[in-house]
């Protein structure tokens, strides 16, 4: 019999796979997709928030356990487990030489990032890079791998994990039949249910008009994340947490593929124009905050808007002080042009703008602080970086919501354990994008994902290797965090 099998094949079930087989314990992990598509969403991801109190290698400044906290605190409006969060900022502190240890390599500093150059340690090669590395490092060590593999469904008894479903299915042209693969002990971080749109469906319900709004939202991440066992623990009696609405939903190009468009996808210019919609008409503070603090906010507010379509607008101006999408704009050299080729209504369009112009209040342009260029008389209004949109081309964007993960979610403690009526299970446990609703309950701030799958991730792969008799478990929270 195995000791640990870990369901699931992104950061998340990577780093407890790594961390049980370094306890001694042997191995399996199910990875839902096949190989070329492994590592659900964190092949997307591009670095990691990371809390230290002095310049760190690849970090500078200072970015204070307190500081990232509230940061946190901000963007989920307090809806998040306070000691939950900060086990994953803490281990965010001290987690990169065990990543680096496991093949992983951080960039230097970005200069002109917005300040990310102090919070975020990037990966060298993106997410992709980081999932390879560790599943080299699995396979070097002696995890078994096995791709094709989706689990429909999990064997419990009385809370305690007895073995998983496979399906019958083919696989490249073969025939695999129906297994149950029993151990000791299991890590689930099989993801969200963001790729299910009849789930999607049923959690954001028909609007007046009577259209389903969640058939205009494009999946950022993984098509493989449908939320099989998310639903199937519920039904068999797991403590869930979190809305089934609330998710990190981003702004995205509403041309992008239906799945996997990752991160290249993001329209990132929002906080240097104005955003309407399909009415022509503004619907929120362009300028709230720094761009990695806010940007997950705005796939939620389009999501609002009729036909979930909205459009980011700015001129030359802005040209230069934004990461290029990978579809070019629609420009014009008038206004009126622009509202033509978008099919916007071309009156509300350049009255929205006027008003806009009108009521830019320019100080001292600074987009790398929060300045004081703002909008006066309006609402909404615009509390930083207004400048008037004056200067051809104009240049469009068509946005649409972009899920990359669902915040509902199995409850769990430090322990990262599953929960039944509250009694944590005795060799259940539970990382990643499957207990991320636990920290946040909505919002998001980048790398914070990553930051909460690897403390996770290693919690849940010591105390599933403690559980199968392997390490002492009063050392398990010291040797995961």
């Amino acid at each position: 019999m195995i000791d640990v099998l870990v369901i699931g094949g992104g950061n998340a079930a990577l780093c407890a796979a790594l961390m049980a087989r370094e306890a001694g314990a042997s191995v399996m992990l199910l990875e839902a997709a096949p190989k070329a598509w492994r590592g659900g969403n964190s092949q997307h991801t591009r670095n990691l928030r990371c809390m230290h109190d002095a310049p760190q290698d690849v970090l500078v400044d200072a970015y204070p356990e307190e500081e990232y906290w509230q940061d946190l605190l901000k963007v989920t409006g307090g809806l998040t487990n306070e000691k939950l969060a900060r086990i994953a900022i803490r281990a965010s502190s001290s987690c990169r030489d065990w990543m680096r240890s496991h093949g992983v390599h951080f960039q230097p500093p970005l200069s002109g990032a917005l300040h990310v150059a102090r919070t975020n340690a990037f990966f060298m090669g993106g997410g992709k890079a980081l999932v390879n590395a560790y599943f080299r490092s699995a396979e070097r060590l002696g995890v078994q791998v096995r791709y094709n593999a989706q689990v429909c469904d999990i064997e419990l008894q009385d809370g305690r994990f007895v073995a998983a479903h496979l399906p019958a299915r083919e696989v490249e042209g073969r025939q695999l039949p129906a297994e149950r693969i029993q151990a000791k002990a299991c890590v689930l971080a099989a993801g969200g249910f963001e790729s299910n749109r009849q789930w999607l469906r049923e959690a954001w319900g028909q609007n007046a008009r009577g259209e389903w709004p969640s058939d205009n939202f494009l999946i950022r991440g993984t098509r493989f994340n449908t939320g099989i066992l998310l639903k199937r623990l519920g039904e068999l009696g797991a403590d869930i947490i979190g809305d089934p609405t609330q998710a990190h939903m981003v702004a995205i190009d509403a041309r992008a593929p239906l799945y996997d468009g990752g991160i290249c996808t993001r329209i990132d210019c929002v906080s240097l124009g104005v955003v309407v919609n399909r009415d022509g008409e503004r619907f929120y503070d362009e300028g709230e905050d720094f761009w990695p603090k806010r940007y997950a906010i705005w796939g939620r507010l389009v999501a609002g808007q009729p036909g979930q379509q909205a459009y980011s607008i700015i001129d030359q101006q802005a040209i230069g002080r934004f990461m290029p999408p990978v579809f070019p704009g629609t420009t014009a050299n008038s206004l009126t042009e622009l509202a033509r080729k978008l099919g916007l209504p071309e009156a509300p369009f350049c009255q929205t703008i006027e008003a806009f112009n009108n009521a830019c209040q320019v100080g001292t342009f600074d987009h790398t602080a929060l300045d004081d260029c703002h909008t006066a008389g309006l609402t909404p209004a615009k509390t930083h970086w207004a400048r008037p949109l004056v200067k051809p081309p104009f240049y469009a964007y068509p946005l649409k919501p972009g899920v990359t993960f669902t915040y509902l979610g199995l409850a769990t403690d430090e322990s990262a354990a599953v929960h039944f009526a509250g009694k944590p299970s005795p060799n259940l446990f539970v990382a990643g994008e499957m207990m991320a609703g636990n920290v946040l309950g909505k919002g998001y701030t980048a790398g914070i994902g990553m930051a909460i799958g690897t403390a996770f991730g290693r919690i849940a792969g010591v105390q599933a290797a403690a559980s199968a008799g392997f390490v002492d478990t009063r050392e398990v929270r010291h040797a995961a965090v």
